[in-house]
């Protein structure tokens, strides 16, 4: 990409895909316990489809419900969610990257 004139390789646009992706994403048994989690704050059966990428809205939570799916995430883990992070929690596995964050920083 030039500016005035001089080419800046690192800043190049690139087409196609990325080889590079950085992941961060929860360890398996984590992600099945906010599974568990969830299913009991919100009565869901325990044959109900839960995964990592269920978003607790399409499960049927409503914000009441996330803020009882916090509480128990914290009790559960022995952890403390800040209000801003408990706000950007949307699924599962945004509730099992975040809990691996808090317990690293302990």
């Amino acid at each position: 990409m030039p500016i005035k004139g001089k080419s800046f390789q690192s800043l190049r646009l690139r087409t196609g895909p990325s080889r590079l992706r950085v992941s961060c994403a929860a360890k398996p048994e984590t992600v099945n316990k906010v599974c568990d989690i969830v299913r009991k704050q919100l009565a869901l059966p325990a044959d109900s489809e839960v995964t990592g990428e269920s978003k607790f809205a399409t499960l049927g939570a409503d914000s009441l419900d996330t803020v009882e799916i916090v509480m128990g995430l914290e009790e559960e883990f022995g952890i403390s969610v800040e209000e801003e992070s408990a706000q950007g929690i949307a699924t599962v596995q945004d509730a099992a990257d975040l809990i691996e964050q808090l317990i690293e920083k302990k």
